[in-house]
Order: structure tokens, then sequence, then C-alpha cells
């Protein structure tokens, strides 16, 4: 297996008026391509501040290396071409943008890359061909939240990065979303980042890191991944 980040005593403080607040206590961890990663923790436990420092969205001490690039050493035009070539991002709240057709959603992730996976391919891969020309609010959630994962692959990232991907999404169209997520994996080799309240979704990862108080608790790899429809919810 590749190595795609290897973290080395990365710490990440937070200036408040009782002092610092440490979202990340010295933190060492490999990650590897291919993998989907699920990192799992209560609120205020490091998770999204993990995904924030992988991404280079937050800075932090310490060593984030991304296959053989230090990402603590880039500059913010560096960072910005880091994550335009390498990564693609879907969010609970979808980020749509209103006023643009699903199509149109789309290509703005095409737009950011030199290297797009195929438009028309990709609706037809999130079974979206019959919502080409609507427009968010004539979507449900699960819909929706299709469009924003078809809008980050198309970028065929390295890495993706799920925050709470269902956590807006009732169970049955939260796996829909999972299966879609599983299947994306599967065919394109992306590595995936989930971070979850939903302990559930462990069960579909190869990885699992648990976080409390800025610390990794536990990193286990699972020997049998199940497939997302067969999650039983919580």
């Amino acid at each position: 297996m590749n190595e795609i980040y290897r973290l080395e005593k990365v710490t990440k403080k937070y200036k408040n008026t009782f002092g610092d607040s440490i979202a990340l206590n010295n933190i060492d961890l490999i990650l590897y391509e291919g993998d989907i990663i699920v990192v799992l923790g209560p609120s205020g436990s490091g998770k999204s501040t993990m995904l924030n420092v992988l991404s280079g969205i937050d800075r932090a001490d310490g060593n984030i290396k991304f296959y053989d690039t230090f990402i603590n050493k880039l500059n913010d035009d560096e960072l910005i071409i880091y994550r335009r070539n390498n990564l693609g991002f879907i969010f609970q709240s979808y980020n749509l943008i209103a006023n643009l057709t699903v199509k149109e959603n789309i290509e703005l992730g095409s737009n950011l890359t030199n290297n797009p996976l195929n438009i028309k391919e990709i609706i037809t891969e999130v079974e979206l061909e019959e919502h080409y020309n609507k427009y968010p609010y004539q979507l449900s959630g699960g819909q929706m939240q299709r469009v924003a994962i078809a809008r980050a692959l198309v970028k065929n990232p390295k890495v993706l990065f799920c925050d709470e991907p269902t956590g807006a999404l009732d169970e049955k169209t939260g796996k829909r979303v999972l299966e879609l997520l599983q299947k994306i994996n599967k065919e394109h080799k992306t590595t995936m980042i989930i971070v979850t309240h939903n302990p559930s979704i462990a069960l579909m990862g190869n990885v699992v890191i648990k976080m409390n108080s800025g610390n990794i608790t536990s990193i286990v790899r699972n020997e049998e991944v199940k497939d997302a429809k067969d999650l039983r919810w919580a």
C-alpha cells in the first residue's frame, strides 16, 4: 500500500478568552491511498480540525506530508493549487449554487481542474440523468447530495473529503449516498476521508479512526468491510 498522508507531531491550537484550546494534540498518523477512512468522535473531538488540516484549509504545527509534498510548508497560493489539483469536498449542507442547474453546478467542479472526468458519464453514475436541467430547489436532499458528490468527483480528485455527508439525510437516503461513495471508491480508487458522528458508517470503512479531546484514541483496520446497504443505522 502506498502512503498518501503522513502526519508527524501535528498540533493545532485555537486562542480563546480562557487561553489556548487544543484541537489536535501531537498527532502521528499514516493514511494509505485507496482506503475509505472513517473518522469518528463527539463534537469537539478534533475530527473536523483533522479534515481541515489535511486539506490545507487550516494550518497546524508539525509535519503534514501528502505523497512527497510537505503541505505545511506551502504558501497560500501553493495550497490553493494543492486543493484544486488533488482534492474534492462534500459537505452536509451541499453548498450548491441556487441559480445554477444540476449540470451547471457539476460543471463548476469540472472547471477547477485540468484533468476532469466526463460530465455526462458522471451524471449517469450518480443517477441524475432525469434531473439534468433542474435547479437545487427542485431536488430532494438525497438528490442535492448526489449533485455535490458529482461536482467533487468530476474533478477526478485523489482524495475526497466528506464532512458529515449523510448528516442531513434520513436512513434510506443516507444509505444510498454511502452506496454511491463506496461505488466511487471501488471504481475510481479514490481515497475517501469521511468525518461522521454515526458509528454505523465505521463498518464500511477500511480504516476507522476514533478521536476525543484532540487525541486519536484508536486506529482499527477492518478485516471485513460491510456494504453500505447492509449497515444498521445509528
